[in-house]
């Protein structure tokens, strides 16, 4: 699993015209899967990302986590961060997962981080046209891969 974090102080979703989901200040997750993702992935992600230290403390110094900012989350499905852009100029998404085994893992992946930050999350609809507006907050854009866990 890919994920690109962005530490926000907004963010919303809209699909076909209407506003499925907004957050304040806490993580956009902008999540990526390939065909050989599991729950292994998905546990080492959510534990990462939950306890990732990012949020500023009193004194301006990013040390705190979500957890402690009591802050909230939204998790948009993007395949296209396996994008394979080697060979030629048209971008090939052929190590995206297909929807069959994407859907179920981006759907556990929204449970597990639901229940580790203790509260709901925001999300998108997968495989949807979606229009997502943030506001990075720094900015502070992380970006990770379960595959590259050293």
């Amino acid at each position: 699993m890919r994920t690109v974090l962005q530490r926000v102080s907004k963010a919303s979703v809209t699909i076909n015209g209407k506003k499925k989901a907004e957050i304040q200040y806490g993580l956009l997750i902008l999540l990526g899967i390939c065909e050989e993702d599991n729950a292994e992935d998905i546990d080492w992600l959510v534990k990462k990302i939950i306890n990732l230290r990012i949020f500023d403390d009193e004194n301006s110094v990013m040390n705190k986590s979500i957890l402690e900012i009591n802050g909230e989350i939204m998790v948009i499905s993007q395949f296209t961060l396996y994008a394979s852009y080697k060979k030629g100029n048209r971008p090939s998404w052929i190590k995206a997962a297909k929807p069959d085994i994407a859907t179920p893992l981006y759907l556990e992946f929204c449970s597990h981080l639901k229940t580790a930050l203790g509260k709901n999350i925001a999300t998108g609809d997968f495989g949807a046209d979606m229009k997502v507006e943030l506001l990075n907050d720094g900015p502070v854009t992380i970006c990770m891969d379960s595959k590259n866990k050293e």
